[in-house]
Parts: structure tokens; C-alpha cells; sequence
């Protein structure tokens, strides 16, 4: 079992797409944790584990068509993304109301944000709904980049990567993600 665990995520799909179960349990188990964790800062913590569920059954179902084309992580991230999407299509927008409004909170700096993303800060539920919130209201790919670096512990140089985009580009998308980021956060606590 060893040398299944060493395979690449490409050569696991690859196993998977034979039949070989333990490939895709692999697999599931290499990025349960970074699809749950990506959830739980997308959908509210009610609907986390199903939408983490629909994510790996929308995997399952789809991977006979993975043809190894790019990544096997860029290829879950994009299924991920269209199950988020998914959730806000089908549920009641009243449903999502406090995401607009404001929130009580005490004013952090992008430190103790960046602590409170990458779980290293033992926040109170005040502030990580607080920060959670202002992510949802940031542009998609803004918040697509603050969550790879502090949500996945992605290198700047694996974002870009992950992206397709430069190494400058990257950290300039990243700077200006913090700074919406941290513009909102002072507007709604002004």
C-alpha cells in the first residue's frame, strides 16, 4: 500500500479510472481537509459537510472523463467551485441577508486575518464570521487568491501555478485582495 500512497495525484486518477478503489480513496483522503476547509469559507457552516459531500460524489461521477489535461487539484477546484455555485443557485437569496449587512466585530489587522484564515489564531466565532463575511462580498478572484495562500498554504510561485498567471501578477492580485479585503472590514466596522 506504501507505493500507491506515493503516486502522483495524475497516476492515482489513472489507477481510479481502472476500478482501483484505494487509488481514489487516496485521493479523497490527500484533499478532504482542503475541500472541506475551502467550504466552510464559502457556504454556511450548516451546509459545509453537504457540499463538501456533493463534491466528492460530482468527483466520482466525473472521473472517467478526467483525461490528465491539467491538474488533478485545478480540475477538483473547478468542480468545487461549481458546487458552491450550485448551493447559492438553488437556496432562497433572503436566506443570505446577513452576508450584507454588518456584523460586530473588533478591528483586526491583516495579521490576525491571515491567522484566523490559516487556523494558527484561536479567534472567537465573532471574528471568523466577521472575516468570513467580508470574504464572501470580495470579488471571486480575489477571494479565490486569499484562500490559496491562507486556506491552502499555497507558495506565491504555486498560486501563480494554480492560476496560470505570473509570479508578479500573482503577488499584485494578492496585495490588492488584502486591501479590498481590509477596506471592507474598516468600512463595516467604521
Amino acid at each position: 500500500m506504501a507505493d500507491i500512497d506515493a503516486r502522483t495525484d495524475e497516476e492515482l486518477v489513472r489507477c481510479a479510472q481502472a476500478g482501483e478503489v484505494a487509488a481514489f480513496n487516496i485521493l479523497y483522503e490527500r484533499y478532504l481537509d482542503v475541500v472541506y476547509q475551502r467550504v466552510r469559507y464559502s457556504v454556511p457552516q450548516a451546509d459545509v459537510e453537504d457540499v463538501t459531500q456533493e463534491t466528492f460524489i460530482a468527483v466520482i461521477r466525473s472521473l472517467k472523463e478526467f483525461r490528465c489535461d491539467s491538474k488533478f487539484r485545478t480540475w477538483l477546484y473547478t468542480i468545487l467551485g461549481r458546487k458552491i455555485a450550485d448551493y447559492y443557485r438553488r437556496s432562497d437569496p433572503a436566506d443570505f441577508e446577513w452576508i450584507k449587512g454588518e456584523d460586530n466585530g473588533d478591528d483586526d489587522s491583516v495579521n490576525q486575518i491571515s491567522q484566523i484564515l490559516d487556523g494558527t489564531n484561536s479567534a472567537n466565532i465573532d471574528d471568523v464570521i466577521w472575516i468570513r463575511q467580508a470574504l464572501l462580498r470580495l470579488s471571486p478572484h480575489y477571494r479565490e487568491v486569499i484562500l490559496l495562500r491562507f486556506v491552502d498554504g499555497l507558495s506565491f510561485l504555486e498560486i501563480a501555478n494554480q492560476l496560470g498567471q505570473s509570479l508578479d501578477a500573482t503577488k499584485s492580485l494578492f496585495r490588492r485582495a488584502i486591501s479590498t479585503l481590509q477596506q471592507d472590514l474598516e468600512k463595516t466596522h467604521a
